[in-house]
């Protein structure tokens, strides 16, 4: 059974809330920490989150694009603008403050709650979820793509402080691996196998959580059932699973691989973000 469409659009308010409670209660050392994010420290990832909702609000409500800096003709030139505008964002939050950063992403992340409980979930959206595979995508798909970018910041904030255990409860975390599982056909498109074998991507914990690939003449099925014949198989702990998918340095004794070398080693390539 393929995945059916999921709206993220009620969670993205009440996870903001989650948020704002956590950055009001962090001391300056707290916002001075190293994340799971390259260089950026915990200031730099919640200017990022403003930096975001700030660019979301001018394209979708206010027609305001941002001209490509040159020829986007692979994902790779995808990725050299797309981190170049975050870059640039980070650079400019810099000179805000830790009190001001929250309040601006109170208002900014209400407005963009605002915007996206609007739009239809089947429109069309703006711009496509290119981590999936996707050269167009309906306004759900977007709006989870949202909530991915809020979950997955907002997890590295909560990993520098050792508060990261509230987003891997079922209410927001099901909902983060129901969006960014739908990466993993993507990535297993280039590796040869034969039709109809099958892969599956499990996340194990008290909650588990199981997709199975299936390989058919024009690329690889994702679906929510469990099949009992595998070519390969990974298997992550939810704290795992989460950076594996979100490109973070992960325990390795934490993700286990079964099966087809080849198949295994692509699952973890997988990523639902660009990178």
């Amino acid at each position: 059974m393929t995945l059916p469409p999921r709206d993220t659009a009620p969670l993205l308010r009440p996870l903001l809330g989650e948020l704002l409670a956590l950055l009001r209660g962090l001391s300056a050392d707290d916002w001075a920490r190293p994340t799971v994010a390259g260089a950026w420290r915990v200031h730099d990832v919640a200017a990022h989150l403003l930096d975001g909702d700030l660019r979301k609000l001018s394209a979708y409500r206010d027609g305001h694009l941002v001209p490509p800096d040159g020829p986007i003709a692979s994902e790779r030139d995808l990725a050299r603008f797309v981190n170049g505008m975050n870059a640039a964002g980070v650079a400019w939050g810099a000179r805000v403050s830790p009190r001001l950063l929250t309040e601006l992403l109170a208002l900014a992340g209400g407005w963009v709650a605002d915007l996206l409980e609007s739009l239809p979930p089947e429109a069309p959206s703006l711009f496509p979820v290119s981590w999936a595979g996707e050269s167009a995508s309906a306004q759900w798909m977007d709006t989870a793509r949202e909530y991915t970018e809020r979950w997955h910041h907002q997890m590295q904030i909560r990993d520098a402080v050792g508060a990261g255990a509230v987003l891997l409860a079922p209410r927001w975390y099901g909902p983060l691996l129901d969006a960014s599982v739908r990466a993993l056909p993507h990535a297993l498109a280039a590796v040869d196998a034969p039709r109809e074998a099958t892969a599956a991507f499990e996340v194990a914990g008290d909650d588990a959580w199981a997709w199975t690939l299936t390989r058919g003449d024009s690329g690889w099925a994702l679906g929510a059932a469990r099949h009992s014949a595998l070519a390969a198989r990974v298997r992550a702990t939810p704290d795992a699973a989460w950076r594996v998918l979100y490109n973070a340095p992960y325990d390795p004794s934490a993700v286990r691989v079964e099966g087809d070398a080849a198949l295994g080693a692509a699952l973890l390539r997988t990523r639902s973000v660009i990178v």
